[in-house]
This record gives structure tokens, sequence and C-alpha cells, in this order.
């Protein structure tokens, strides 16, 4: 099985994963494995407490080990840093990719 890592960076992000790939992987037929995600922009408001795909993206990292990370920059910038959920690190690309780079087949933006 190919192993992906999204970018979450559309405008769309809310739509794509609340949709699409969270229900998919919700219901193990997403195809692939999932190993990390990483939110930019104001897709980091997609991480905070309370969010109800927020919710589901902390579950479903417990449970399948994915890694989420929100944008550091952008996360301060807004204020948020200390609002996600618990599976969800700060950080930078670099920090991004020394936890997928190896583990991955593709890195995919969204």
């Amino acid at each position: 099985m190919k192993k992906v890592a999204y970018i979450v960076e559309s405008n769309l992000g809310n739509y794509i994963l609340g949709n699409m790939i969270v229900p998919q992987l919700e219901e193990n037929r997403h195809y692939v494995e999932v190993v990390g995600m990483f939110f930019i922009h104001d897709n980091v408001y997609l991480l905070l407490k309370g969010n109800p795909i927020a919710e589901r993206l902390d579950k479903l990292a417990k449970e399948k080990g994915i890694y989420l990370q929100a944008c550091d920059q952008c996360a301060y910038m807004r204020d948020v840093a200390d609002k996600l959920i618990d599976s969800a690190k700060v950080g930078c690309f670099p920090d991004f990719y020394r936890a997928v780079i190896d583990k991955v087949d593709l890195i995919i933006t969204i």
C-alpha cells in the first residue's frame, strides 16, 4: 500500500477533508495510508479544539498514527497555537518533512 502525506493549503481544505478524506479514513476505504497532514494559512483553524473536523482528525491520528501539524507562523499569526487538538504539533516545513519524508511515497497538496 502506498503512503501519502497531505499539505492542506487550499481554501477548500475544510470541504475536501470533511466530505472526502476524513470519511474515507474513518471507513477504511481511502486506499492509501495517510502518514501526515500539514495545515497552512487559514486551514490551521481546522485543528482547533471543538471544531468537528479537528475532533475527527484527533481520533484518527490516535487510531492510525497520523502525524498532524499546523504551520507555526500561520498558527501564531492567528493566535491559535495553544488552542489546537492534542494530536496537533506546531512547526515549520522542515519539521513536517523530518516527521514524514522517509515514510511516504507522495506528498500531495490539497
